[in-house]
């Protein structure tokens, strides 16, 4: 399969398919339980968390207020550390920039540390249409390639397969790629693991070309940061002769010391640990050691015309933990598959449709590929209030209305398919503007409460098919205050 996501259906069609499916679910289940259960024990210790979560609001809404200046400041800080910095307005860009970097090396494949920037451009089709091989180093990317998959989680793009399904992966397609996995290789972690670091081996040993992602960007001194937790990724940083790094505009902060917050939220959030078993920091070039070459390209792709959106714009606080992820009920069922974009889960759907636009059938349904629970915005050490942006872009949808694309003002149109929804909720704000008319609609709908029906008709069959029809209550509130209280408050 293609990480591209080219022509998938809408998100309630592609996860009416995915709830069907008895193993899939099973799997995430049992994944986003367990991965819940400890973060909230590591996030338990802290007594300060919240005032963590509040600090790194503050400093990523600072940074995105001002992100012109620290990206010109980080810049001019690369280029000082011996390193060279390239502009990519979006993934064409960004995929002819990595390929004719990898080209004038005269190398013909690249290892790579797990990046979800690089997914979200597609560079490894990208690269292999130039006759470049890239080889995904992190266990759970190397499971999905060697799968021919598609990740479907931020932090473990494997979650949706189960040990037998990774041995069968491994004893089936481990050979085409460099050393075959072991003739009696078993569906232990431990044997999967092994065979996993001796394949990949000889791949860190032989590249001259290593490419990456970073979580963080330090302004102040050009660092880049990479947190993991197998080594495979300091292998990646280190051995390779060139480094190219593709990172987005907003995983950026201006100082070194702006770290210490994200350095605390992000390991506990993601994989429930005190602090990552890998920290690497790199500041250009150096010739005692690394890569003798560094090239780091700032992806742009839709994050500017997010940021002109002052409600969507707090999407780009994201840090990519995933915590969202293994709370929310409706990635539990449906999985990250049915999202259409590298990004799954609840920041996928503020995210995605905010980089992509909403005109595709799949963007367009993302927002509502929630139940608007909250839990998602509980958990987010950045602060990100989803749900308020997930009302936000379904508005959008509905309405169209004004918004920014490729980094021009454009009027976007109504999406297709809404236009009872659209009448519905023009209806609405007639009737809460006019009390007589609410009052005389809320006493007849009391009245003839036997009469409804349990499902809706028509263009309401899609809400009543998988909700309860509330049940009218024998009198509106407002009678019932009257009749009880005669309008005053009990003394």
């Amino acid at each position: 399969m293609s990480s591209t996501f080219v022509g998938m259906p809408a998100f309630p069609e592609a996860a009416r398919t995915a709830v069907d499916d008895p193993t899939l679910r099973g799997n995430l289940r049992h994944a986003t339980h367990t991965i819940r259960a400890k973060r909230a024990a590591a996030v338990a210790e802290l007594a300060d968390w919240g005032g963590l979560r509040e600090a790194g609001r503050r400093i990523k809404d600072h940074t995105l207020r001002h992100l012109d200046r620290y990206l010109e400041r980080l810049e001019a800080s690369v280029t000082a550390a011996g390193g060279t910095v390239h502009w990519a307005a979006d993934a064409d860009e960004a995929n002819r920039i990595v390929a004719e970097l990898v080209k004038e090396t005269g190398e013909s494949e690249v290892v790579k540390v797990k990046s979800m920037a690089t997914q979200e451009i597609g560079l490894n089709e990208a690269l292999e249409a130039e006759g470049i091989r890239a080889y995904e180093t992190d266990l759970a990317e190397l499971i999905v390639q060697l799968g021919k998959d598609r990740p479907s989680h931020i932090l473990v793009p494997a979650i949706h397969r189960n040990r037998g399904e990774i041995r069968d992966i491994f004893t089936h397609e481990m050979a085409a790629w460099g050393r075959p996995a072991p003739g009696d290789l078993t569906d232990t972690p431990a044997d999967l693991a092994e065979a996993a670091r001796l394949h990949l081996r000889e791949k860190f040993l032989r590249a001259r070309v290593g490419v990456s992602g970073a979580n963080f960007m330090v302004a102040e001194t050009g660092t880049l940061v990479v947190v993991e937790s197998e080594g495979n990724g300091r292998m990646c940083l280190t051995l390779p002769e060139t480094l190219i790094s593709v990172v987005g505009i907003e995983k950026i902060v201006p100082t070194w010391r702006d770290l210490e917050v994200f350095l605390q939220t992000l390991p506990r959030s993601s994989t429930a640990e005190r602090m990552n078993p890998y920290t690497s920091m790199w500041t250009g070039t150096t010739d005692e050691d690394g890569p003798r070459a560094f090239h780091l390209v700032l992806l742009d792709n839709g994050r500017t015309d997010a940021l002109a959106d002052q409600v969507g714009r707090q999407a780009l606080r994201c840090i990519r933990c995933s915590a969202c992820l293994n709370v929310c009920p409706v990635y539990e069922r449906a999985g990250g598959h049915a999202y259409g974009s590298v990004y799954p889960g609840p920041i996928g759907a503020i995210l995605t449709p905010q980089l992509r636009g909403t005109a595709s059938e799949i963007d367009a349904s993302l927002p509502y590929a929630s139940s608007l629970c909250g839990a998602c915005y509980e958990v987010c050490p950045v602060a990100i209030d989803i749900p308020e942006v997930l009302v936000h872009l379904r508005e959008r949808v509905v309405e169209g209305g004004p918004a920014v694309r490729r980094g021009n003002k454009v009027v976007l149109r109504p999406a297709r398919g809404h236009a009872a929804e659209r009448a519905a909720m023009r209806a609405a704000a007639w009737a809460f503007g006019h009390p007589g008319a609410l009052r005389t609609g809320q006493r007849l709908a009391s009245r003839s409460r036997r009469l409804h029906p349990r499902t809706l008709p028509g263009p309401g069959r899609a809400w009543s098919g998988t909700r309860d029809l509330p049940t009218l209550p024998p009198e509106p509130f407002r009678d019932w205050w009257q009749r009880t209280r005669g309008g005053k408050d009990a003394k």
